[in-house]
């Protein structure tokens, strides 16, 4: 879990905003059944593209304000984020191949 960063309101603004390449948010919660399943494919995408884009991690029940600035309504949401704007949104759990065939244009 070394590529992955756990965001929290103080940090997100400076860590995802102001990256210099793209950086996928997983907006999870500890409760939350499919959060779980798809942690390993987030931890699996930042390894593999740690090159490409930068991972992290919010927790939606620690981190309610951010959550409710992106409108993140049900979890697991990814957000990929360019140039410090959201550029695609995905909700749910899925396989990592259909996870990357989403995010890939935007790399």
């Amino acid at each position: 879990m070394a590529h992955v960063t756990e965001l929290t309101t103080d940090s997100f603004d400076a860590a995802v905003l102001q990256a210099d390449k793209p950086y996928l948010v997983d907006f999870w919660a500890a409760w939350c059944g499919p959060c779980r399943a798809v942690a390993p494919v987030v931890e699996q995408i930042a390894e593999e593209l740690s090159d490409k884009l930068y991972v992290g991690k919010l927790n939606v029940d620690e981190n309610r304000e951010i959550a409710q600035r992106y409108r993140v309504m049900s979890i697991p949401t990814l957000i990929l984020f360019k140039d410090g704007a959201p550029a695609k949104v995905s909700m749910g759990a899925m396989p990592k191949e259909e996870l990357l065939k989403n995010f890939e244009p935007f790399l």
